[in-house]
């Protein structure tokens, strides 16, 4: 996979998967631009960018073609439906959706000029793999889907690749609650087909594939990077 000289937007590079990926990627010799409220420990260059308070115009420091944009943040806000407020459904689709939207549309001439580029999002098992408690997230990483596959159509035409990974428990400091004890950690371990919770490598490893020229072919899919969670029932 050849990534020297192109240039990659990740917003949320400041830990777990972005920051994994964005270690991939330079370490590939990529141009990498991180974007978000703390600035990761990367060699990377650094827009201060939140996506609950966005200001688009930093993007105007970017380079006038980018190869590739990655959607990292995302949320873990799990209660019963009844204790659910209109505030959390507005949280979690400002921070799950209209934050992906407003970064995609700041960024779209930049993705065209490139000719190949490629847009990674972040869904949830929980939309296709229905979970108790998590009716705000799998909402509004369900419009996510929806999102990815309305834009992989509509920008076909100008070589631009839109897909999704939808990853199941993953040790990330945002699952940090999930995860907080060795009792917690080995219940989510016996959940997963594949015996374990995922890493952010393991979720990297696929956003770089689908970055790369051998994902040319790829767009408008969701990818179930989720240790068998979603298709797999064990005996």
């Amino acid at each position: 996979m050849s990534f020297k000289n192109k240039n990659f937007l990740i917003i949320g590079a400041s830990s777990g998967i972005g920051f994994s990926l964005a270690q991939n990627l330079i370490e590939a010799e990529a141009n990498v631009f991180s974007a978000s409220r703390t600035q990761p420990d990367l060699p990377s260059k650094f827009l201060m960018w939140d996506a609950q308070n966005s200001d688009n115009q930093v993007f105007n420091e970017l380079p006038a073609v980018l190869h590739g944009l990655v959607y990292c943040p995302g949320t873990i806000n799990l209660k019963p439906f009844h204790r659910l407020t209109n505030e959390d459904f507005i949280k979690d689709f400002q921070i799950n959706l209209l934050g992906a939207v407003s970064v995609i549309q700041a960024n779209l001439g930049r993705l065209k000029a490139s000719e190949n580029a490629s847009i990674i999002l972040f869904s949830t098992v929980a939309v296709q793999t229905g979970m108790g408690f998590h009716a705000s997230i799998a909402s509004s990483k369900g419009a996510i889907e929806g999102l990815t596959k309305s834009l992989a159509a509509e920008f076909a035409s100008t070589k631009i690749r839109v897909n999704a990974i939808a990853p199941s428990l993953t040790d990330t400091p945002l699952a940090k609650n999930l995860l907080s004890t060795p009792e917690k950690i080995d219940s989510s371990n016996k959940r997963h087909p594949m015996g374990r919770v995922g890493k952010s490598e393991d979720i990297a490893s696929m956003a770089k594939l689908l970055l790369s020229d051998e994902g040319s072919w790829i767009t408008g899919q969701i990818f179930h990077v989720d240790g068998g969670m979603s298709s797999l029932r064990m005996m």
